[in-house]
């Protein structure tokens, strides 16, 4: 697949050379697994779960975990015509060579991608039509409570934690291999690992049945914990990412949530409360800024507000972040989880953006759902968030939640003008923006039972919305496609009959469907149709009485606890957080009198784990004080010389910047930054290379906050480097902000296919005083000769060395080569920077 680079859009998705990858011989390991996320590099590299499996695994001396992500459709149709396979990203090995591939399913609507993937890996799309030969394919993450739709697929699913299931699912691989046993065997040996569930061993008997086991002592599937957070593996060096969605370091400070939200399927299935302990979070944060060279960091659990220590925590961490400009981004938080002392912090270094979840307008319908937020708590908290300098504030609704009515409807519209009144009119750019997302009833939830509103319903109450904002200013409307919640409805609370839906639709050209510009619901209704099933089926309410399809899928929770949930929510009842409340018998505990549904990890300590018995906010703080740091102090100047080459060379500019800010961090360089809201690093680069070009002499500008021996600098960067770019020399440069710019490049080029041909187009140019070209301009074509570009040239067997002078006009090197050589490709030629000079 390396060798396709060239040509590929975006090749830096599949260079696998970032900072901190994992990079072992394959000679010395004996089971290698291709972590699978099925979406987009940008995507998956924003994932966390894929990093904490990736650490468990790698930290096994003959395990390997690489990684591979869904190549978009540009990219699949050239590995088509080429006849290659989609591969890793580290070892470029093709996903069929592999012992397993364990895909992260976080969300239904990526079930085609992943038969997208599969297919593309040469690898067959039904766990019945594989054999010896072939990898296993094991699945993980939150739909795998159910999976069934897509349970044909895959040979084995984890469900809960992943961090102890998927090294032991590798060592069953590696003893099945040593004792030469059938794929029969080694998928009957996994089903001893908690968590791990084998859809094969579970027959389906028809609509309305339960799911059959084949195997005795199997029938039901209980989730895996981890019940020690400080003790599982976390990463400190990760793979930093050529670009990501959320592309920073990201501290899981705790996991589960007991606050009861019966819409919630995470806070259902992830239970108990587990919070890491100040030391270890120390820890990540120091290492991981370190290693990673991260300017932002985010902290991630279900409920970060709850986190026992959360004003200790920041205490301690702040410091660190304000020194260096490393801002801090909170995920949407309950309403009043935040001290003053905590927003007074935040606001005094980037503020990313505050985002709070009311989900309902009405305090029934809160009530209902078991938010557990009054109107007043929303508006005082929002009122100390201004106070601190935000000026806006996005807050999360749904709708189509049980017992909604067009009344709670307008609650949402009365609350948010609430909100923005509590700002006052003094701040400019007021903005309050409700987002709304349509309910979707889902497995191991007090609402499973629930129906979800129908297509055109949903439409007629993000109408019934948009009327009544309309008229109101600093308030805005944005709401969740209904498209992508019908077909979320479809799956979530699915059966093994849609699997044949999930084939056809992927047949038919649906990929990536959680991405509002390739969503289309057609290929999905068709396979509906053609197969007489019914859409409203899967959508509607459920008996109680009636077995459910993931009956067989356990999270702990007992059936008798989802039905008074749900019957406590009709009634209106709230119940309160057992963190600090009484227990409601839930199931998945085992501490004192309680005894866990979790059978086969009753020997595990399964409880809340909590840093302080009660939240530190609810304390005396002290007073905040902190003296920042002026970080736009200039201490020196360097012009850093280094090599562009290998893998480096695929990197855009605007991902090269990035990198040397990250790597400089790694360093341990103080890099000086601009004034104004939004500081940047002061870093500058030469004319922007082309993708694919390498360089053997390439700078950058860098200002310090310290003055630093040049030597110094140049050995901290060559340890912090990424693979492809090797600092070379380092210049003190004067402390002025203009330096000159290259007058002429020299350039390397080497004719890999057709020489013959290809230097007799070069001599035919090198032989003309003129060469026009058309090029696009913004107000049309234009005619350009490129023949002066080019100062002088040298041909040499299948090298052309040529010299261009860009006193004469400007065209990328690239574009000029590919003009001399029409019809050709990187696939066809290499083409390296030499020198540069100065005017």
């Amino acid at each position: 697949m390396k060798e396709l680079l060239p040509i590929l859009p975006r090749p830096s998705r599949y260079i696998g050379s970032e900072w901190g990858a994992v990079l072992k011989d394959p000679a010395t390991v004996t089971v290698r697994c291709a972590l699978a996320f099925p979406d987009m590099y940008e995507v998956g590299m924003s994932y966390l779960g894929q990093k904490i499996l990736s650490e468990a695994v790698n930290a096994h001396p003959g395990f390997w975990a690489e990684r591979v992500y869904t190549p978009c459709q540009e990219t699949a149709a050239i590995l088509r015509s080429h006849g290659a396979p989609l591969a890793t990203l580290e070892s470029d090995t093709p996903l069929a060579k592999m012992d397993a591939i364990a895909f992260s399913l976080t969300h239904e609507l990526c079930y085609t991608n992943v038969l997208y993937m599969l297919d593309l890996g040469f690898i067959p799309l039904r766990s019945a039509e594989r054999d010896e030969h072939h990898p296993l394919i094991i699945a993980g993450g939150g739909s795998t409570f159910n999976a069934e739709p897509v349970a044909p697929f895959f040979d084995a699913m984890v469900l809960g934690d992943g961090e102890e299931a998927l090294p032991a699912i590798l060592a069953r691989i590696e003893q099945s291999r040593e004792a030469g046993e059938s794929r029969a065997q080694l998928l009957r040996g996994l089903i001893d690992i908690p968590g791990v569930y084998v859809p094969s061993f579970f027959e389906d008997q028809g609509p309305g049945l339960p799911l059959k086991p084949l195997v005795a002592g199997y029938e039901t599937v209980e989730k895996a914990v981890v019940d020690d957070l400080d003790a599982a593996p976390f990463p400190r060096r990760t793979a930093v990412p050529y670009g990501a969605v959320h592309d920073r370091l990201t501290m899981e400070i705790a996991r589960g949530c007991t606050r009861g939200c019966r819409f919630c399927q995470a806070g259902m299935i992830y239970r108990p409360v587990r919070e890491r302990s100040l030391d270890t979070l120390d820890d990540i944060l120091t290492r991981g800024l370190a290693e990673t060279g991260y300017e932002e960091t985010s902290i991630l659990s279900l409920s970060t507000g709850d986190f026992s220590a959360l004003d200790t925590f920041f205490t301690r961490s702040f410091d660190k972040c304000a020194a260096e400009q490393i801002s801090i981004s909170l995920p949407s938080l309950r309403v009043g989880s935040l001290s003053a002392p905590i927003m007074e912090r935040i606001s005094s270094i980037r503020r990313t953006g505050a985002t709070l979840a009311p989900e309902a307008g009405s305090q029934r319908l809160r009530d209902v759902i078991n938010k557990g937020v009054t109107e007043a708590e929303l508006v005082e908290h929002v009122r100390l968030l201004f106070e601190n300098g935000w000026q806006g504030v996005k807050l999360y609704f749904m709708i189509g939640l049980p017992t909604e009515t067009d009344a709670d409807l307008d609650a949402i519209v009365d609350l948010c003008i609430k909100v923005r009144d509590a700002a006052g009119w003094h701040i400019k750019r007021l903005q309050v923006t409700a987002a709304v997302s349509p309910f979707v009833p889902k497995p191991q939830t007090p609402f499973q039972w629930d129906p979800q509103l129908p297509y055109a319903e949903i439409y007629r109450r993000i109408g019934y919305l948009r009327d009544r904002f309309r008229a109101h200013k600093r308030i805005n409307l944005k709401f969740h496609e209904p498209e992508m919640t019908t077909l979320e409805g479809l799956f979530s609370r699915g059966d093994r009959r849609l699997a044949e839906v999930v084939e056809r639709a992927y047949r038919e050209g649906a990929l990536f469907s959680s991405w509002k510009d390739h969503l289309s619901l057609a290929p999905y209704k068709r396979a509906v149709e053609e197969l007489g099933l019914s859409w409203d089926e899967y959508t509607g309410p459920r008996d109680p009485e009636a077995p459910l399809p993931w009956d067989h899928l356990s999270c702990g929770l007992t059936r008798g606890f989802l039905l008074t949930e749900r019957k406590r929510a009709l009634a209106g009842k709230v119940t309160e957080d057992c963190r600090y409340a009484a227990c409601r018998n839930c199931g998945v505990c085992g501490h004192d009198d309680h005894v866990s549904t979790l059978t086969a990890q009753r020997h595990k300590d399964i409880r809340p784990r909590l840093v302080f018995a009660g939240r530190d906010q609810e304390g005396e703080q002290p007073p905040y004080s902190v003296e920042k740091p002026d970080l736009t102090v200039r201490g020196s100047h360097f012009r850093i010389w280094y090599e562009k080459t290998g893998p480096a060379a695929y990197l855009s500019q605007l991902e090269l910047q990035a990198v040397f800010e990250r790597a400089l961090r790694r360093a341990g360089l103080p890099l000086s930054f601009s004034a104004g809201f939004h500081p940047m690093p002061k870093l500058s680069f030469g004319m922007a290379l082309p993708v694919g070009v390498s360089s053997r002499e390439e700078w950058i500008n860098v200002f310090l906050r310290q003055d630093f021996d040049p030597e110094n600098v140049l050995e901290g960067l060559r340890r912090a480097m990424p693979l492809g770019l090797a600092p070379l020399r380092v210049e003190r440069l004067s402390m002025g902000k203009s330096q000159p710019q290259p007058v002429e490049e020299t350039y390397a080029l080497r004719v890999l296919d057709n020489v013959a041909g290809r230097m007799a187009q070069w001599a035919a140019f090198l032989a003309r005083d003129q060469w026009l070209i058309t090029r696009q301009a913004r107000k049309g074509t234009r005619e350009l000769d490129i023949r002066p570009l080019i100062r002088e040239a040298a041909m040499e067997g299948d090298t052309v060395t040529m010299t261009c002078d860009w006193r004469a006009g400007y065209l990328s090197p690239l574009a000029l080569v590919q003009a001399v050589m029409d019809g050709a490709s990187l696939l066809d030629f290499t083409l390296t920077k030499t020198a540069q000079r100065f005017a």
